[in-house]
């Protein structure tokens, strides 16, 4: 017996015989398309956020049209469509500030036009979670393609990683160890191809983790964006959507609770970036998956980090694609993942990656001897971040991992600014930074300030770590003792806003512990005295800081949290 063809999305728009389908399909063809595209073969969105401000993703027209190939030659119709891009290096105040902008521009294109498949072109570090969330409210059948890291940087006969670079060159400077004129030498040399960080930073990490849900065809991660396999793995991907198309394979059989469990086992073992725990949070959230910031600890807290790479380690993305890239991880941690979920191709994630080789095992250590043991993502919790902080052991200094301090506070950003570099700043190397007001709502969007630089002083000793905390995020290309997304932050009352220059306060990450050692009832007297800061009065920045979500729940905004699900709308004439 035959199987009834369905009747796709799109044909609400392009299969009416009368003057809205006249209209429809009149003026798509004034592009050039002939008649025989609009018979009700799949058409496939193509979600591209290129731009020339977001150099991450300035190759994506070139990638865009090799998905275009694929989608052509498994029968389907290909129309690329622009959303807002999200550039990290150029975006201010922070791109984090319209990660959840542009999954509305994402839901709402996907859902207002006659789409029945899409690709989510992604790469630069917010780009990736935008789309993903605003797909997700939609629940179409939907696969990820990230544009590839860089090749890597090459400085002084070494390499030299985005990023992680740069943190480490600048602190040279301050101390005196590298001149100005070799650090803006370096410029050309860090960044030499199209891609993203070729450290294990946020866009790798998102990348990465795109794999790991199953929202990506293997190999996804770690193709360097120049490497001619990068567009092949475009072409594979348009012609696998349409296959998704007819098959149903929607968002919410991919993205199930163990699709996420088995993400952040991944995460661990390659020491990925703390910005993943905000991103899953709010992708579960949109998915009506429940996760929690205890999840990361508790699901990654025994993980260990396999992959050599920077800031956490030696190697760069380029190394780990040719050592087996993402593959060859899951390979090795296959025993404590879920091996019945489903990813894009169809396959589990542990079954794409049964015969994945490691090529190089000083990149990609095998489990039993790895890289660095119990490196998951922590979650610290106490008077001070009652409802949790997160902190990246695999990129820490271990003596620091438990650590008593003077705290040297800085009310917000420009204040730490105006101050890091007096030289009659009360700090030396045991004592531990605070700064303020760089959360959700403080910032606003939450920046990556987190990694606050050393004083010149302290620099000056060769001390290149001390411990710090934060509302804020650090760059996934970051590293150092650095507690991060203290929730609730400052901005809205939290403990961190009580913090005062000269308090107590106790890292115990082993035990999971950030306490203030300050009476409850002092605290309380603070508090009474706390005045909140001035919030903005319009535009965006109202909308934001009126309903953002905090840290431990993924910075959404709360009317987003949901799905919408993706019902032809009603006509436009």
């Amino acid at each position: 017996m035959t199987k009834e063809k369905k009747t796709l999305r799109s044909q609400g728009w392009f299969g009416k015989q009368d003057r809205d389908g006249f209209m429809h399909r009149s003026w798509v063809k004034n592009q050039g398309y002939p008649d025989d595209l609009f018979d009700g073969r799949p058409v496939i969105g193509i979600c591209n956020t290129w731009s020339e401000l977001t150099p991450c993703n300035g190759h994506f027209r070139e990638l865009a049209e090799f998905v275009k190939r694929g989608v052509y030659e498994a029968g389907g119709f290909p129309l690329e469509f622009p959303v807002m891009s999200l550039g990290e290096t150029q975006l201010r105040p922070t791109a984090m500030l319209f990660r959840n902008l542009a999954s509305m521009d994402v839901e709402e294109s996907i859902r207002g036009n006659p789409i029945d498949g899409v690709v989510l072109l992604m790469g630069c570090d917010k780009t990736t979670p935008s789309l993903l969330m605003g797909a997700a409210s939609c629940n179409l059948p939907t696969i990820g393609l990230s544009g590839g890291p860089m090749l890597n940087g090459k400085f002084q006969g070494k390499d030299v990683g985005s990023g992680t670079g740069v943190w480490m060159m600048s602190e040279m400077v301050r101390g005196g160890q590298m001149s100005m004129e070799e650090f803006v030498a370096s410029e050309s040399c860090m960044h030499r191809s199209k891609g993203s960080c070729m450290t294990m930073g946020t866009a790798s990490t998102m990348a990465s983790m795109v794999e790991a849900l199953g929202m990506s065809l293997p190999e996804n991660a770690a193709i360097p964006a120049v490497d001619s396999r990068r567009n092949r793995l475009a072409q594979l991907t348009g012609r696998r959507i349409v296959e998704m198309v007819k098959e149903d394979l929607t968002m919410d059989k991919i993205l199930t609770r163990e699709a996420f469990e088995n993400a952040i086992k991944v995460n661990a073992a390659i020491g990925g970036s703390t910005n993943a725990v905000i991103h899953l949070l709010a992708i579960a959230g949109r998915m009506g998956v429940p996760l929690t910031l205890e999840d990361w600890d508790q699901l990654g807290r025994e993980m260990d980090c396999l992959v050599n790479l920077q800031p956490s380690g030696k190697f760069l993305m380029e190394d780990f694609y040719y050592a087996g890239g993402l593959p060859a991880v899951i390979k090795e941690i296959r025993g404590v993942l879920h091996a019945n979920t489903v990813s894009a191709n169809g396959k589990s994630i542990v079954e794409n990656s049964l015969n994945a080789p490691n090529y190089n095992e000083e990149v990609i250590t095998p489990a039993a001897t790895p890289f660095k043991k119990d490196s998951g993502i922590a979650v610290v919790k106490g008077n001070l971040a009652p409802n949790g902080a997160v902190i990246k052991p695999s990129a820490a200094t271990p003596s620091l991992m438990t650590h008593t301090g003077r705290a040297v506070v800085f009310e917000d950003i420009d204040d730490y600014h105006a101050r890091i570099d007096d030289p009659d700043l009360d700090v030396d190397e045991t004592c531990v930074l605070v700064l303020k007001n760089c959360g959700p709502q403080g910032y606003p969007g939450m920046a990556e300030v987190g990694n606050m630089q050393l004083p010149p002083k302290v620099l000056q000793k060769g001390i290149t770590d001390m411990v710090r905390i934060s509302d804020a995020r650090m760059s996934g290309t970051a590293y150092g003792t650095v507690v991060l997304h203290t929730s609730p932050e400052a901005a809205v009352g939290g403990p961190l806003a009580l913090v005062q220059n000269g308090d107590m306060i106790e890292l115990d990450v082993p035990n999971r512990k950030l306490h203030l050692h300050v009476s409850d009832e002092a605290l309380a007297k603070r508090k009474e005295a706390w005045v909140a800061p001035e919030k903005p009065s319009r535009g965006w920045y109202h909308l934001y800081v009126k309903h953002v979500q905090q840290a431990h729940l993924g910075a959404d905004l709360d009317f987003l949290v949901g799905s919408s699900g993706a019902a032809v709308p009603r006509e436009s004439h």
